[in-house]
C-alpha cells in the first residue's frame, strides 16, 4: 500500500499524544483529549515522568502558547495573526490535534469561499427528491465541529469576503447555528471552538468587522528573535521533511542553513547583521517557511544530482527564486546585495559564484 505523502498531526504524533493522555492527571475541559498543560507540553516539547521525550512542534515563547491554549478553554475563539511563514497554520493544526484529536475540520479561506463553507449546504439530489431534511443537509467543517465538541480551523480568514466572515458571528456568540429551512438549529457541544489564522499582509483585503473582532482573542506570532533560533527551526523542519520525502542527502546542513537564514534576515531587515551596511529589501516576505523550502529544495538537488552533501550551488537557485518575486525591482535588489554584501564575505565566495551564475 502506498504511504500518504503527509500524515495529519494526530496521526504522525499519535504515540506522543497517547503517552501524554496516559500521564495527564490534570483537569480537562469538556471533550478535550488532554488538559491545557498537556496541550502546551505537546506543542512546546518536554519530558514526561516516565522518561519519554515529547518533541517540540513550535519553537517560541511559552507564554504565547499558554495564552493561546487558555483562550481555547474559554468561550472566546482564537485568531493567530502574523506575517506569512510564522507557523500559524502549523500551530493551528497541532493545537487542534492535541485538543480534539481531529485536525481535519478545516475551512480554507479564499476570495471565493462561500457561506456554505462555514454554515451548511444541501445535497440537491436529495433536496429535490425528499425536500429539506437533515439527511439532505451537508454539514460544513464548522458545523461538524459544533456537533462533536471539536475545534474548527479557518485558514486565511481575511481572504474570505466580509459578508461570509460574518456568518461566524452567531456561531461564536450564541454557540448555535440556525437552520431556518428546517425550523431547527444545531447547538454546539462543550469543547467547541474556532482557531482562525490571518497574515498581516492581508489585513486590508477583507478586514474583520468590529462585531467579529470582538469574538476573537488575537495572538500575534512573531518572527524568530535571533539567527540561532531561526536556524534551529529551519534545521528541525528540514530534517523532518527530509525523512518524510525520504531524501538520502545529509539533512544536518547547518552551515548552509545559517547562510540562508542570514541572507533572509538581512534582506528583511534592510541592514547587514553587523549593522554597518544598509541594503534594500525585496517585495517578498522571506519568511522562515521560505527558508525551509529553499533548504529542502537544496537537499533534493544534492541527493538526486550531487553527492548528497548540500553545497552553495544547491541552495543558490532556491535563494534566487525566493528573493526575486518582481522580475525587475527585486532582481536589482538581489544583484546589489550580492555585490555589496555577499561578494565582500570571503567565506561566502562559493555562494557568490553560484548566485552570480543565475543572476
Amino acid at each position: 500500500m502506498t504511504e500518504v505523502l503527509r500524515q495529519h498531526a494526530e496521526q504522525e504524533h499519535a504515540g506522543e499524544l497517547a503517552a501524554l493522555a496516559k500521564a495527564d492527571d490534570r483537569p480537562r475541559p469538556p471533550n478535550w483529549r488532554l488538559s491545557p498543560w498537556a496541550v502546551a507540553t505537546y506543542v512546546l516539547g518536554g519530558e514526561l515522568a516516565n522518561g519519554m521525550v515529547i518533541t517540540p512542534k513550535y519553537l517560541g515563547s511559552r507564554r504565547l502558547i499558554e495564552v493561546a491554549v487558555a483562550t481555547l478553554a474559554t468561550d472566546r475563539a482564537l485568531l493567530l495573526l502574523g506575517v506569512p511563514g510564522t507557523a500559524k497554520t502549523w500551530l493551528s493544526e497541532h493545537l487542534t490535534a492535541a485538543i480534539s484529536g481531529d485536525s481535519t475540520q478545516l475551512v480554507q479561506g479564499t476570495s471565493g469561499t462561500p457561506e456554505e463553507a462555514i454554515r451548511y449546504g444541501w445535497n440537491y439530489a436529495r433536496l429535490l427528491s425528499e425536500g429539506p431534511s437533515r439527511k439532505a443537509l451537508v454539514a460544513s467543517p464548522v458545523l461538524r465541529a459544533m456537533q462533536t465538541g471539536g475545534i474548527a480551523r479557518i485558514e486565511e480568514l481575511t481572504r474570505i469576503p466580509s459578508d461570509v466572515q460574518d456568518a461566524l458571528i452567531t456561531v461564536l456568540s450564541e454557540k448555535s447555528l440556525p437552520i431556518p429551512e428546517l425550523d431547527d438549529e444545531v447547538q454546539a457541544l462543550g469543547g467547541f471552538n474556532v482557531i482562525a489564522t490571518a497574515n498581516d499582509r492581508d489585513r486590508g483585503v477583507n478586514d474583520l468587522s468590529a462585531a467579529l473582532k470582538r469574538r476573537f482573542n488575537v495572538v500575534v506570532l512573531p518572527l524568530p528573535d535571533d539567527v540561532e533560533s531561526e536556524v534551529e527551526i529551519v534545521r528541525l523542519r528540514v530534517s523532518q521533511l527530509g525523512e518524510t520525502l525520504r531524501l538520502p542527502a545529509e539533512p544536518e546542513a547547518v552551515d548552509e542553513i545559517r547562510r540562508v537564514v542570514t541572507v533572509f534576515r538581512e534582506l528583511r531587515d534592510g541592514v547587514t547583521s553587523d549593522g554597518r551596511t544598509k541594503i534594500k529589501s525585496p517585495s517578498g516576505t522571506l519568511s522562515t517557511a521560505e527558508a525551509i523550502s529553499v533548504m529542502t529544495n537544496g537537499i533534493a538537488l544534492a541527493a538526486h544530482f550531487g553527492d548528497g552533501v548540500v553545497r552553495a550551488g544547491d541552495v543558490a537557485a532556491g535563494l534566487h527564486g525566493a528573493v526575486i518575486k518582481d522580475p525587475v525591482a527585486d532582481r536589482l535588489v538581489w544583484q546589489e546585495y550580492l555585490e555589496a554584501v555577499v561578494r565582500e564575505r570571503k567565506p561566502w565566495a562559493d555562494l557568490y559564484r553560484a548566485c552570480r551564475e543565475l543572476a
